[in-house]
């Protein structure tokens, strides 16, 4: 019998951009790719015209006049467009986004009818029983009113079909009746720590979960090699179209098939971008004793850096915050379990550092991010020093005395540019205009001195590296309603944004002697864009696209007529 998520593949490889098949070549002998208007990110050199690449590494960058050629050199004329190093994305669920390349588009709905009917239009096409659990289905922001869906609002198109889905920050789950009936949740069960259970006036659960997520996980079961396989390789493709030639990744999400999955791509010559994995922070003393610590492995798969959640996020309202909801007086958000008592978050913390492994924790609210800096505070007086590079995943909502208690411990803030032109549209409804002033701060990090990475939170947001350069450089909201930026104070330029992408995402991973600048000795991964974003107006950012990723000097997605001679 046909695998429907096979079926699903193969419908998406002919539909979905970035899906179908990349055009990939093999590069032999030293490569000059000459003509071309190359930023290295490389303060000793930092532009050129031409670059020779010899096995999976630069040898040599300057001009095309200069370039040293021999008989077995092959030759890419650049035509002069624009040269970036490779995007490197400092937060994925990449697995995840390979299956929502596969998985019926609901997102884009902008009712709540519109998305009844495309669920109901993709469980006729299911047999009775089979679960439909699919991520970034749903942001009811998009629609009249925006009031959260419910069981209700499902069952009747789902009356044979145990649905658990999530919207976009992945903080908040919808389920429908049956799935609420095959995980046991009722109205007796208790909210989980950490956690809520949106009820009725009856108490009976409205099938809306708030970081509650493992209520229902139990009940579903668990996915094949298989599928992994197939979400993967769609991923795969998707990031060589775009430019993304590494990652970092919640490795940990997939699980032991996943982490197989991916050894074995590696070991196989398979991957197409580099992977940074992180681990669950309750994992450490496993991969201590291991012998694993921040940044080990090779360049295609490396291990070391350690996840956990502080709270929830904005869009579900258990981001916690120093302050209650502008649009919830009685709720200041939730703290993640593992921070009750704060004593379990630093006693795990505290070990996995004296193991010299990275702590990167999720903290949205300006609270929850006060409280993970007072905790790395505490590690950095209490453990023998090192180069730890603390992370905090999102920093979305600071408050103003904590940037520069950020830049005093060097802490990475890994942010995600595009969630400030998506959540712009709302925000300010639950955190009110003072609050917004310190909201996806990318300027006051610059000036306090923080390191930034950038990245995406892919499937949160769109994988593609422009919009997201689009979205620090303009703030420009995706409902056009503040054409000179939200928070316009907070706006960075696009050389800002490349090296955040870039340089400043190999920092985060401990990867900066090889990745992140085009020099002689780095890794020969680079992207030869369409446009040249230091030269084109801010708005036409987005648009712009690859049409040649080269990763360890082999080309993974090239537009036609881009191949080397």
């Amino acid at each position: 019998m046909t695998n429907p998520r096979v079926t699903l593949f193969l419908l998406a490889a002919l539909v979905i951009p970035g899906v179908a098949r990349a055009q990939q070549q093999d590069l032999k002998g030293p490569v000059l790719l000459e003509n071309g208007l190359i930023w290295t990110n490389d303060p000793g050199r930092p532009l050129a015209t031409a670059i020779v690449i010899e096995g999976d590494r630069v040898v040599w960058v300057g001009a095309s006049e200069d370039a040293p050629v021999t008989a077995a050199t092959q030759r890419i004329d650049l035509r002069g467009h624009r040269v970036v190093p490779g995007f490197n994305d400092a937060h994925t669920h990449f697995i995840d986004g390979g299956f929502t390349l596969l998985a019926p588009d609901l997102l884009s709905s902008d009712s709540a009818e519109e998305f009844v009917r495309r669920l109901g239009e993709y469980a006729r096409t299911l047999p009775a029983g089979r679960w439909i659990d699919l991520h970034a289905a749903w942001d009811h922001e998009r629609w009249p009113g925006h009031t959260l869906p419910s069981r209700d609002l499902i069952d009747p198109v789902t009356p044979d079909n145990p649905v658990w889905m999530r919207r976009p920050d992945g903080h908040i789950g919808l389920a429908n009746s049956l799935a609420l009936e095959l995980a046991g949740v009722n109205s007796s069960t208790p909210d989980p720590p950490g956690g809520r259970i949106d009820r009725d006036s009856s108490g009976d659960p409205t099938g809306i979960l708030r970081d509650a997520h493992d209520l229902i996980r139990p009940s579903i079961p668990p996915i094949s090699e298989d599928e992994y396989r197939e979400a993967l390789d769609a991923a795969l493709e998707h990031a060589a179209r775009i430019g993304v030639t590494s990652v970092q990744d919640m490795c940990y999400e997939s699980g032991s098939a996943g982490k197989r999955l991916l050894e074995s791509y590696a070991r196989d010559g398979k991957l197409t971008a580099r992977f940074y994995c992180r681990t669950a922070l309750s994992d450490w003393q496993e991969m201590a004793t291991a012998g694993v610590s921040a940044g080990s492995g090779d360049s295609w798969l490396r291990w070391g850096s350690l996840k956990t959640y502080a709270d929830g996020a904005l869009g579900s309202s258990t981001a916690y915050m120093f302050e209650p909801y502008t649009d919830d007086a009685d709720n200041q958000g939730l703290l993640g379990d593992v921070m009750l008592p704060i004593d379990t978050f630093y006693g795990l913390a505290a070990g996995a550092d004296r193991g010299r492994l990275q702590l990167s924790v999720h903290a949205i609210g300006d609270a929850a991010i006060s409280l993970v800096i007072d905790q790395f505070e505490r590690i950095e007086a209490e453990n023998p020093a090192w180069d730890r590079r603390f992370r905090i995943e999102h920093a979305q909502h600071m408050a103003r005395k904590d940037f520069a208690r950020l830049a005093e411990l060097g802490v990475v803030a890994s942010v995600q540019p595009f969630h400030a032109i998506d959540d712009g549209r709302w925000a300010e409804r639950k955190i009110g205009p003072e609050r917004a002033k310190t909201t996806y701060p990318f300027r006051s990090f610059l000036d306090a001195g923080v390191s930034i990475a950038f990245g995406t939170d892919w499937p949160v947001a769109p994988l593609e590296p422009m919009r997201s350069v689009y979205a620090a450089v303009t703030r420009q909201t995706l409902d056009g309603a503040h054409p000179d930026g939200w928070v316009p104070e907070e706006k960075i330029a696009v050389a800002e944004a490349l090296g955040a992408y870039t340089s400043g995402s190999a920092y985060a991973e401990f990867a900066d002697h090889e990745k992140g600048r085009l020099r002689q000795g780095y890794l020969a991964d680079l992207v030869v864009l369409s446009e040249d974003p230091l030269e084109v107006e801010p708005e036409q950012l987005e648009t712009i696209e690859p049409v040649l990723t080269i990763v360890g000097g082999r080309i993974v997605y090239a537009a036609e007529g881009w191949a080397a001679e």
